[in-house]
């Protein structure tokens, strides 16, 4: 596994865990985008609540698999989303309108498409999550 993106090994970790059906994972480096997308993905109903721990070598989480995701990966490169453009995004990564979530970056923090789209606002596609 590269360490080249973590974000990317985060999602990809979750999937593998998801699809043999474990109920905890792992997650190690740790970083602000990653419990941001972590935090948004627990308010969105697909996976529980992860704790934060330190063990001298830095930080690592143990999150709280639920089951709920059928596939979840990370997007690169980082596109820019216009805000007429997400209809396009959600017919290449989401399987069937209003099924699952696009997480987008904006200027406004990170937040699910349909956020960005009731704010009026673009940003760049980091995940998606079904």
């Amino acid at each position: 596994m590269s360490l080249n993106d973590p974000l990317s090994n985060v999602m990809s970790k979750v999937n593998n865990y998801e699809k043999v059906g474990k109920k905890d994972c792992v997650i190690k480096p740790v970083s602000i985008i990653i419990k941001k997308l972590l935090d948004l993905l627990n308010q969105e109903g697909y996976m529980g609540k992860y704790k934060e721990f330190e063990d001298g070598k830095g930080n690592h989480l143990k999150l709280d698999l639920l089951g709920n995701i059928n596939k979840c990966g990370s997007i690169k490169p980082r596109f820019s989303v216009a805000l007429d453009d997400y209809e396009k995004w959600e017919k290449r990564y989401l399987p069937s309108r209003g099924f699952g979530i696009l997480i987008v970056s904006t200027s406004q923090g990170i937040m699910t498409h349909n956020k960005a789209k009731e704010k009026k606002i673009g940003g760049r596609l980091l995940a998606y999550c079904y």
